[in-house]
């Protein structure tokens, strides 16, 4: 499965993982993922994630945008380009990546 959850025993944090590629396939299932289940802090983990397109950026913003300003959402584990598009993009404004 390309997006896993997983909610921390307190329910305060949940921690979604992608593994492979984080693209437009992904649009519903991640979206799933931090609807459904509410915490007040979330960690996007890419520790597993080969590849991310423009699209993936469009899915973090619509997070954002969900999930409200005042929501923590940590990005981390990221491979050395998948950072950087994240910098050239300017997503440490929104983002807290790790």
């Amino acid at each position: 499965m390309p997006v896993e959850c997983a909610l921390s025993s307190d329910n305060a944090e949940l921690t979604i993982s992608i593994v492979g590629r984080f693209d437009f396939e992904l649009v519903q299932e991640f979206r799933a993922a931090y609807s459904e289940k509410k915490g007040s802090r979330y960690t996007i983990d890419m520790r597993a994630t080969e590849h991310m397109d423009s699209s993936a950026l469009g899915m973090l913003l619509n997070m954002r945008k969900t999930l409200g300003e005042s929501a923590k959402i940590s990005i981390v584990n990221c491979r050395p380009q998948i950072k950087k598009i994240l910098t050239i993009s300017r997503f440490d404004k929104k983002f807290s990546i790790e």
